[in-house]
């Protein structure tokens, strides 16, 4: 297939050479065309004037216009045009048939060499591929100008998506005309060998890149992954060069696919778990009906009066000009509203049913293992708490969290439990989803914008949040360290039980080769003010004891008793964090009676 596309473009290319040669031998016959399609400013076209004015669809991510080809004079093969025809004709003296384009932010207009795969679309009678039909493009060449009278034109691409208007009664009348008879459901493989063709319509759900196993190497692969009016789900699979299609889609929009290559899930070498998947062949059109998302007033919650800095705080005092009291936000094709760019902070009192994309900034005030590695965290602000269900990758994802760490985590959704209750979600490998413990970042300390320096006598055991001081290490006597194997992906201990089959209790993971040794430490902290018992681990032990445990375990005994002493009144800057409640199932650490954790420490000089 490819080859025989690289043999069509190059007799294209020979056929334009030919009509240019014909052009300059003959100026007058072709001079008037040629001059009108030269890509030269100019007032854009009426048929995309009046399109402008219902033109509500967001731009493709890749997408170029036609006067940053002229400016630039470069194309790029995953770039993404944004077409409306103007004018289809065949170049003179030939049998190619060419697009004359325009787009909503050019004055230019640029030709196109059409594809012979969609010659039959472009059929003056009864083609679709006429003036004021929309079209996106990618794998796009650039043919640049040549001679003081040639101008740049796009050289033939397969990879062509007809848009469709369910609001237009032609396109609504094509859709259930052709797309309606055929679901996931009625394809049999029976059929198809027989050379039945289906064309089928169905909802992009999510657009993926999985690696590619075995045979096919390193061989890209995109993974559309479609659900029909019936609910039913498919896979449309896109090979190698192929896979510059995926630039034209977009979730939520509806792909119809006209006669595509269906191959059973034994065919395709693919562990599959529908019974066959959908591919891009030679005699596949698409038709994309773009997914357009509607916007909705989000009130400005009252909490963010209590702010400073919020433009709500001026609601008080009139003089201070237009206070902004709503803002505009997206939905997506379920009807949520998406927050990922909300220009507020985000509180849990705030949040409703419907909403994705939020981001939240909080306290872990418990943690629940649940199903490896699905991790319920109980998240709480200045104004609630709520439980957030995370599922992590893998178990280790989730990192050392404890009792009282600060955290930021966006791309949480929310809906309306069984229970009637709100319910949140949020899975680590969705598109702007983040985890970030605050509480051990090394920047927290770093950074002196990013904190502000307490009084060990201002903390209490009702305090919240991380809170940093600058304290030295007291009553060295009652000082308390001890070595430990721990699992290096997930730092956590490994159990006195599981030493003999060396596997973590927190993974469930069998970590023979991913064993090391590690500090566990209890300490005595001091200031100017007062003095507290503290506990960390990991690295926050060493930046404390200055000195690796590997280093420390080949020490005789009596100087591992002794080595402690030689820390007394070292400084330090020191992240605290209040762990009053030992997390059942995962803090296996015997530190249940120590109330403060040290979650970061940076030697002060």
């Amino acid at each position: 297939m490819k080859r025989r596309a690289l043999v069509g473009a190059g007799l294209l290319l020979r056929f334009s050479r030919l009509a240019l040669l014909i052009h300059l031998e003959l100026p007058p016959l072709f001079s008037s065309p040629i001059s009108f399609r030269s890509g030269a400013p100019k007032k854009q076209s009426e048929c995309i004037s009046h399109m402008k004015k219902k033109h509500k669809r967001a731009k493709l991510p890749n997408t170029v216009t036609i006067d940053s080809i002229y400016e630039k004079k470069f194309l790029s093969l995953n770039s993404v045009i944004e077409a409306v025809i103007i004018d289809t004709f065949i170049l003179p003296g030939t049998n190619i048939y060419m697009l004359h384009l325009g787009d909503f932010w050019s004055s230019n207009t640029i030709d196109l060499y059409l594809h012979r795969r969609f010659y039959s679309l472009a059929d003056p009678k009864n083609g679709i591929l006429k003036k004021g039909r929309e079209v996106f493009l990618t794998g796009c060449r650039l043919r640049t100008a040549t001679g003081c009278s040639g101008h740049a034109r796009l050289l033939p691409t397969e990879y062509l998506v007809i848009l469709l208007d369910e609001d237009q009664d032609d396109d609504a009348m094509l859709l259930l005309a052709r797309f309606c008879a055929d679901s996931f459901s009625s394809i049999s493989l029976g059929t198809v060998d027989q050379g039945v063709s289906y064309s089928l319509r169905a909802r992009i759900e999510s657009i993926t890149s999985p690696e590619v196993q075995g045979k096919y190497g390193s061989l890209q692969r995109k993974q559309i992954n479609l659900v029909d009016y019936d609910g039913v789900s498919s896979k449309f699979l896109l090979w190698g060069e192929q896979v510059l299609l995926a630039n034209l889609f977009s979730v939520g929009s509806t792909l119809a696919l006209d006669r595509p290559f269906i191959l059973s899930s034994t065919e395709s070498a693919l562990e599959l778990s529908e019974e066959f998947c959908l591919e891009y062949g030679t005699a596949t059109q698409l038709y994309l009906v773009p997914f357009i998302r509607h916007e909705e007033q989000v009130s400005v919650a009252l909490t963010q009066n209590h702010h400073k800095g919020s433009k709500l705080s001026r609601a008080m005092d009139p003089s201070q000009g237009l206070v902004v009291s709503q803002v505009s936000l997206p939905c997506n094709s379920q009807g949520s509203i998406d927050f990922s760019n909300y220009p507020f902070r985000s509180f849990v009192i705030d949040l409703r049913e419907k909403m994705t994309g939020v981001s939240l900034y909080g306290i872990v005030a418990d943690i629940r293992s649940t199903q490896e590695p699905v991790f319920s965290v109980k998240i709480q602000d200045v104004t609630g708490a709520v439980w957030a269900r995370l599922h992590f990758a893998r178990s280790w994802s989730l990192g050392i969290l404890g009792l009282g760490h600060s955290i930021y985590i966006s791309g949480l959704a929310c809906s309306m439990g069984t229970r009637k209750s709100l319910e949140l979600r949020w899975f680590e490998n969705d598109v702007g989803a983040s985890f970030i413990n605050i509480s051990c970042l090394p920047a927290l300390l770093n950074s002196s914008c990013l904190h502000k320096l307490s009084c060990l006598s201002d903390l209490s055991v009702e305090s919240t949040g991380t809170r940093v001081c600058r304290v030295w290490l007291d009553q060295i006597e009652h000082c308390h360290v001890t070595t430990r194997l721990s699992h290096t992906s997930c730092g956590y201990f490994l159990d006195d039980s599981s030493i003999e089959d060396l596997k973590c209790s927190f993974c469930q993971c069998k970590c023979n080769a991913e064993l090391a040794w590690n500090f566990h430490l209890k300490i005595t902290l001091a200031d100017e003010s007062g003095k507290i018992f503290a506990w960390c681990t990991g690295q926050t032990a060493v930046e404390l004891l200055q000195i690796a445990p590997d280093e420390f375990c080949e020490l005789p005994e009596e100087e591992q008793i002794m080595y402690p002493s030689s820390l007394e009144h070292e400084t330090f800057k020191v992240a605290l964090v209040n762990c009053r409640k030992k997390v059942e199932g995962l803090m296996d650490q015997d530190h249940d009676t120590v109330e403060w954790e040290i979650t970061r420490a940076m030697k002060w000089e």
